[in-house]
């Protein structure tokens, strides 16, 4: 990878907005105090259609900064688009990702060019740390004093309520995502950066996201599924500036945006995606510190362990389906024991490529099927492994989907 070009900047920022024009001369004010210069790096404000001052901050700093400013109709929220749009006004290799309000630490943009230009031919997506955000609470009281980010973060670093929302997960790893199995979970577009290359490749952010959260983590999603390893950079810090947040309605909005998410990439570990953001709604009962990467390990030494069993005669035990629409939850390989007009699901990978296009990814946490949609749901043997720990929550998909549930075995 190129790190510039003769003029050209080494690394662009995309910032998008909404009527936060105060927000966004914050995160300019600290673009300007970087120790990367001016010259090697490009900014574009990407408006998400404000009807405020937003225009003449941006205006206002082209002096100081390589900045542009990109305005998209307001109609609804399309931070999806609005990001696409900004990126579509750069040309560096490396491209980076923060909220307007997020205010980046004095070496912020060298320690995210740092972990790319590090290993050229190692393609990386940089989580930068946080301080301060907390996506579903008020901002951390901070009391008077100390203003500027460095100030903060050296008075308040070692706060739990100030530290990035994700510490105690970062921790867990040694800061080191290469050691678990669903870093993406964590890639959040408050603070985060890729290669153009890679972003361009997998085809950016999904602009069918119009509410508030996880186009960031589908974007990390397919990252993750084109090859890009995931890094957490602590040196790339930032303060996330107290403002007002939708505590209300944030949570409502993820859950229905993973969701869509799911029904984009419908397999196992995105059902348990699906199920964290609506524990309640989906039956599973937490009482402990709980992500993805945790369900993602229980589930995969239960697939393990369920490889060897099996589904013989399991289809000779069920009430004569003619004429019904029957779905199978954990059909197994030999699908012609099954109604040919039956929906089929299973949660082995090795099942489904054996299948082709006869058997859908799913363990039944959540399926794309339409409430009422089927006579019967099928559940057989080879969920026993896994009904431990998801079995109230199959059963609540099963009597979603059908109007009649039966368990084999």
């Amino acid at each position: 990878m190129s790190s510039q070009s003769a003029n050209g900047p080494r690394v662009a920022v995309v910032v998008p907005t909404y009527d936060r024009e105060a927000l966004v001369r914050a995160t300019l004010e600290a673009l300007t105090r970087q120790g990367v210069p001016a010259s090697e790096f490009e900014v574009v404000v990407s408006d998400d259609g404000s009807s405020d001052g937003t225009r003449g901050v941006v205006e206002g700093f082209a002096d100081r900064l390589r900045v542009r400013y990109s305005f998209q109709e307001d109609l609804g929220f399309r931070a999806a688009a609005a990001r696409n749009a900004g990126v579509g006004l750069t040309t560096a290799p490396v491209l980076v990702f923060v909220d307007a309000g997020v205010v980046p630490g004095p070496d912020f943009l060298a320690a995210h060019l740092a972990v790319h230009e590090s290993d050229p031919g190692r393609p990386a997506a940089v989580i930068g740390y946080t301080f301060g955000y907390r996506p579903d609470e008020p901002a951390p009281a901070t009391g008077a004093g100390p203003t500027s980010p460095e100030e903060l973060v050296r008075h308040h670093r070692d706060a739990p309520d100030f530290r990035d929302a994700r510490h105690l997960a970062f921790e867990r790893f040694g800061f080191d995502l290469g050691r678990c199995t669903v870093p993406w979970q964590w890639f959040w577009s408050v603070n985060c950066s890729v290669r153009a290359e890679d972003f361009h490749a997998v085809g950016g952010f999904d602009e069918g996201f119009r509410s508030w959260g996880g186009e960031d983590l589908e974007l990390a999603f397919r990252l993750f599924r084109h090859g890009v390893g995931f890094a957490v950079s602590r040196d790339a810090w930032a303060v996330e500036a107290p403002h007002p947040k939708d505590s209300s309605s944030n949570p409502e909005s993820n859950a229905a945006n993973v969701l869509l998410f799911l029904r984009l990439h419908p397999e196992p570990v995105v059902e348990l995606l699906w199920a964290w953001f609506t524990r309640p709604r989906a039956g599973l009962v937490v009482d402990h510190e709980w992500n993805v990467e945790d369900e993602h390990l229980l589930f995969l030494d239960a697939l393990d362990r369920s490889r060897s069993a099996d589904v013989d005669g399991a289809a000779d035990l069920l009430p004569a389906p003619a004429g019904r629409k029957v779905a199978v939850f954990g059909c197994g390989r030999d699908v012609r024991a099954w109604p040919a007009s039956a929906v089929l699901f299973d949660f082995d990978p090795e099942v489904v490529a054996a299948a082709g296009c006869g058997v859908r990814h799913a363990i039944g946490i959540r399926t794309p099927l339409p409430d009422d949609s089927v006579d019967l749901v099928v559940i057989t043997p080879r969920l026993g492994e896994l009904w431990g720990r998801w079995g109230d929550a199959v059963l609540r998909e099963a009597h979603r989907i059908g109007t009649e549930v039966t368990i084999l075995g």
